[in-house]
């Protein structure tokens, strides 16, 4: 995938699906870096010496949350679940440590001229965990009948591919409606995770419960919401990995109780996208962190679909009534992590001080005046009486952090008047709630450290991933451009021109940067040096999310 247009296109700007991309968080499932080496603002790494690897042993690893199934196309990959994902599977392309997209499975992937096709060559010889050979035809059977099928969560992320076709055994051609410079950018994440067709055919609706890919960890059990256990692929394609003979991960929603069995011994590995966590960890004796603050931030969803999120004056005064300073506080990240006012850092090529300075920021009167403008007009969206005040309710995953930052947020809001009821919801069942746009509005994470494009198509166009509801001609317009063009001052202008028409009309709040960590016992080694099958350096631990085949347990 060479060429001077792939940096400038390709490598620009660092999602899960969910809480990590869309209008929640771009990617999530897709870490990335900045084009510059991934500059990690607020980051502090403290990490032991590596020394030379080690085969053997198995760690136990928890995370922040359950995932739903572990199909792609079915299941909905948070950063938890992007962590056991490339345990058992290995995506077709990642990001470089200077932020380039690169094959990781795949050998090669190569546009045509006016970037409609993408002509994807595979690597020899490399099986599935069931002998299934990887090729071409398997590619386009989990394309057809997996990734595009009804229902499917990955449909609207490749509506834009007509047909992937097999030119020879190795070899597939992903045919485009139109132009997409970013294209590569998708297969970093659930829809570029091959799995086997002849596996999960066999396993029917099970087959989210019984994952097999071609991955460095073969999938042995999965006790839902206690743990799942993979152990070594001794078949795995890339010679000497991977190191460890067994992972155990465990579904951990409780911050505390994370962090307090990280410090027992109870756990090896612990990941965290809370603040306070993050500085907890730091003070531990004898554990390594690999943290990382890329574009992706704390705030908030507002469903503009429903009465009265449907008029913008209730959304300006909602976000004009948030204190992100105290939001921050409340999460533990003062001085630490910044405030934020769009959907890429201060560290990445596509911030613009511009759309900063069109944020709308805390100003208590400004947002009692859109909120009486609202309540006291006879045509208001909801059809409430002039004077009513607002109900509604707000969710969040149940977070001990995250409860005193919805207390906190029901406190501001009403100030205004408004009565807010909170609900928690665990955030699997809170991500399936956004999706189907039945909810008020609530906390969850905002940007992605992706390419501008997949973000904001994904986020604030027509389908499932955008849970806002928020269209706009003038995005549309500049999704064109940066859909079509590899130069980087029209992107970024473009990327500027979409970020004052959100904040213009503030589908999602922010509230403060999301530094995360993957803090580990310093046994645990290597989470952040994997590299590519040719030596190229990888992105690390961007996002806590790690490619387990490269870790080891030091003797």
């Amino acid at each position: 995938m060479g060429g001077p247009w792939r940096r400038a296109v390709v490598s620009a700007g660092l999602v899960g699906l969910l809480l990590g991309s869309a209008a929640c968080g771009g990617g999530g499932d897709d870490g990335d870096g900045d084009g510059d080496g991934g500059t990690e603002v607020g980051a502090v790494n403290d990490v032991s010496d590596r020394g030379d690897p080690v085969d053997g042993g198995e760690i136990t690893v928890g995370l922040e949350a359950e995932t739903s199934s572990w199909l792609p196309g079915e299941g909905t990959f948070n950063q938890p679940g992007i962590n056991v994902a490339y345990a058992i599977y290995d995506p077709l392309m990642h990001r470089t440590a200077d932020g380039d997209v690169e094959p990781y499975l795949a050998e090669s992937m190569e546009p045509n001229a006016d970037l409609t096709e993408w002509t994807l060559t595979l690597r020899p010889g490399v099986t599935f965990h069931d002998g299934t050979p990887l090729n071409a035809q398997a590619l386009k059977t989990i394309f057809d009948e997996y990734l595009t099928a009804p229902g499917a969560n990955t449909a609207a992320s490749v509506d834009e591919v007509t047909s992937l076709d097999v030119v020879d055994d190795l070899t597939v051609v992903y045919r485009l409606v139109e132009a997409n410079a970013a294209f590569p950018v998708l297969l970093i994440s659930s829809p570029g995770w091959p799995f086997s067709p002849t596996a999960a055919a066999a396993a029917g609706e099970d087959a989210g419960a019984n994952p097999v890919g071609t991955g460095p960890f073969r999938f042995v059990s999965w006790q839902r919401d206690s743990q799942l256990v993979v152990e070594k692929n001794e078949d795995y394609w890339q010679e000497g990995l991977p190191h460890l003979d067994r992972i155990t991960f465990r579904p951990m929603p409780d911050e505390d109780t994370r962090l307090a069995s990280l410090q027992s011994g109870d756990i090896d590995v612990m990941q965290s996208l809370r603040q306070s966590t993050v500085i907890r960890a730091r003070d531990l004796d004898g554990i390594d962190n690999y943290e990382h603050l890329g574009s992706n931030s704390g705030g908030g969803t507002v469903n503009t679909s429903k009465p009265p999120f449907d008029d913008v004056r209730v959304r300006k005064a909602l976000a004009h009534a948030l204190n992100q300073e105290a939001i921050i506080e409340v999460l533990g990240g003062k001085g630490v992590t910044p405030p934020t006012t769009q959907f890429f850092s201060e560290d990445s090529p596509y911030y613009s001080e511009k759309v900063a300075d069109s944020y709308p920021a805390y100003d208590p009167d400004k947002a009692q005046k859109f909120y009486d403008d609202y309540v006291n007009d006879p045509e208001r969206s909801d059809g409430l009486p002039v004077g009513t005040d607002l109900s509604f309710t707000y969710s969040c995953p149940p977070d001990p952090s995250l409860n005193e930052v919805a207390q906190l947020v029901q406190s501001l809001y009403g100030a205004l008047g408004a009565q807010v009821e909170l609900e928690q919801v665990e955030q699997a069942t809170w991500i399936q709630k956004m999706l189907a746009r039945d909810y008020d509005t609530g906390c969850t994470r905002v940007g992605a450290d992706s390419d501008p494009y997949i973000v904001f198509n994904a986020a604030f166009t027509e389908g499932p991933l955008n849970m806002t509801a928020f269209q706009s001609p003038e995005i549309d317009e500049q999704l064109d451009i940066l859909r079509t063009t590899t130069d980087i001052d029209e992107r970024k202008a473009a990327v500027e021109e979409i970020g004052l028409v959100i904040n213009e009309n503030v589908p999602n709040t922010f509230s403060g940067g999301t530094l995360t960590v993957m803090a580990a016992q310093d046994q645990v080694k290597n989470l952040d040096g994997w590299v590519f099958p040719d030596g190229t350096r990888g992105n690390g631990a961007a996002s806590a999310q790690v490619m387990w085949g490269h870790a080891w347990l030091a003797g």
